[in-house]
């Protein structure tokens, strides 16, 4: 992947990375991605995976962030929620098909939790 692509935030104290973010720039789009840290500051997580992309998308023109799956703490700040997926290939058939079922349940909460998620929103669609 070539550096033009990447947005990586390396947070400092007293001149020692102790927290970073690193996302990945596309055409019109960031995506958030990897999180990492040392030692946990209050609000820093926002700061190196939210706030600076959103000051990013901005400054470059990108019409979209998408901060990443999982985490209702995104729904706060108007992340809307939105459902990915995921592809493997499970090898071993006993185990492909305990997946399958587990999956198929799944399905169900998630989109029942997507529904509720949404309705969390910090704005009203009019």
């Amino acid at each position: 992947m070539m550096p033009e692509k990447l947005l990586l935030v390396i947070c400092y104290r007293e001149s020692k990375p102790v927290a970073g973010a690193l996302s990945l720039i596309g055409e019109h789009s960031l995506y958030g991605r990897y999180w990492g840290c040392i030692e946990e500051f209050e609000y820093l997580h926002f700061e190196a995976c939210f706030y600076q992309g959103i000051e990013f998308c901005i400054d470059k023109g990108l019409g979209r962030f998408d901060p990443g799956a999982q985490g209702e703490h995104k729904i706060l700040r108007g992340f809307e929620p939105i459902q990915t997926c995921s592809f493997h290939y499970i090898t071993d058939p006993g185990f492909r098909k305990a997946i399958d079922n587990f999956l198929e349940q799944e399905r169900q909460g998630m989109s029942e939790y997507a529904r509720n998620a949404k309705a969390l929103l910090p704005y009203k669609k009019g």
